[in-house]
């Protein structure tokens, strides 16, 4: 008996996906559940699973070719037994020992820690994993450090003498240079500026950094710093939350904040979901969840779903100042850049202080100049005397 493995849906607004790899070929038997090929969406990468035990019998769409949600991307032989008979489901139990014993071996003497996709991929590359470079601050190896150090292997073994490499976009490449040209097209975008003292969040960052981190298990960051005054302004000026559709206006009465991530296949912006309602250390611990399961891989569609607001923080690649495109069908993104002393006056008095340059992009056709600058002044206010922020008052 054949049946069909079929395109799952991912999302509300994912219409079709790209077939990136098949795990199994044809002929190859397989169990329930078990992944038989990898599929790339615009925004995430995941595994469809197999309905039932049995074999690949047909591949209908190769890697590398898109396919539309609810589609057949192969056939299926169904397997004939349904029950395991005592005499295998034995062998099955000591095959499993042996490979939950082989898997204790192969970790304790491991060089390196790894996620499971990244051990995948350096296999199936003949990588060892002690020479990859972790990115992370635990040393921990994920999928993008293997993929990076399988580029950068590629490209020292390339021919000098080629001027050109022709590379096919990824789904989520080319979903980014859409959405990004859509908004241009779609959105009336300005840009206001203005620049934060940040020598009171330093104060307290390194007063409190200490017990935060034993208390929550995570650094004070900068980042709950700015999410709690986003919060706080986007109630001031709800405009800045809203987004037009059609010919409405939909004000939004909850605070969901997209989390701008850089990944090695482009940028992803998973969303923290009801901010208002978090503390710092909630803030923090989400925010670093998210950004481990984006460079993993590993984000869900509901990470993704949503979003009334987002930040973009440059300041980690040493920005000085952008221009932010605002995330379609929100209405406006805030920029963060680096921190850098200047001269500035306070008091009449030329003194060195931590300064930096934030960036509001907006959509004009729903926020009018006063709001926009009266947003980004208060955010200013916020951060520079955060006791309101910290009491909550």
């Amino acid at each position: 008996m054949s049946t069909e493995l079929i395109v799952p849906t991912l999302g509300e607004s994912i219409t079709e996906a790209t077939v990136s790899k098949w795990l199994k070929n044809i002929g190859d038997n397989f169990e329930a559940d078990e992944p038989l090929v990898e599929i790339e969406t615009d925004k995430i990468t995941v595994e469809v699973p197999a309905p039932h035990a049995g074999s690949l019998k047909e591949i209908k769409v190769s890697e590398g070719t898109d396919v539309e949600i609810g589609g057949i991307l192969g056939i299926l032989n169904e397997s004939k037994s349904k029950t395991p008979s005592p005499k295998k489901t034995e062998n099955k139990e000591e095959k499993i020992k042996e490979e939950v014993k082989a898997v204790k071996v192969e970790t304790k003497s491991s060089p390196a820690k790894s996620s499971p996709s990244a051990r995948k991929i350096a296999e199936e590359n003949n990588i060892k994993l002690e020479d990859v470079t972790s990115s992370r601050s635990d040393g921990r190896i994920n999928k993008e450090d293997v993929v990076s150090h399988l580029s950068f292997s590629n490209k020292k073994t390339t021919n000098k003498g080629e001027r050109e490499e022709v590379v096919k976009m990824s789904k989520i490449r080319q979903t980014i240079s859409k959405r990004l040209k859509e908004a241009q097209n779609t959105a009336a975008i300005l840009t206001t500026f203005n620049e934060i003292d940040m020598s009171k969040v330093m104060e307290i960052r390194k007063s409190k950094n200490q017990e935060f981190q034993s208390r929550y298990e995570v650094k004070l960051g900068f980042m709950s710093f700015f999410v709690k005054a986003v919060v706080k302004s986007l109630q001031e000026y709800p405009a800045v939350n809203a987004e037009i559709k059609d010919e409405n206006i939909i004000y939004k009465n909850h605070f969901d904040i997209g989390i701008a991530v850089g990944t090695e296949k482009g940028l992803v912006v998973p969303i923290l979901k009801d901010a208002d309602q978090l503390s710092f250390g909630e803030i923090e611990t989400k925010i670093i969840d998210l950004s481990t399961k984006a460079k993993d891989g590993t984000l869900t569609m509901d990470d993704l779903t949503g979003g009334t607001f987002t930040i973009s923080n440059g300041g980690v690649y040493g920005s000085m100042l952008s221009t932010p495109i605002i995330n379609r069908p929100q209405s406006g993104i805030l920029g963060m850049h680096n921190i850098q002393k200047r001269a500035v006056v306070v008091n009449d008095e030329i003194v060195i202080r931590p300064m930096m340059y934030v960036a509001l992009s907006y959509d004009h056709r729903i926020i009018d100049g006063k709001e926009s600058v009266g947003f980004l002044v208060k955010v200013k206010e916020l951060l520079e005397d955060p006791s309101e922020l910290v009491l909550g008052i």
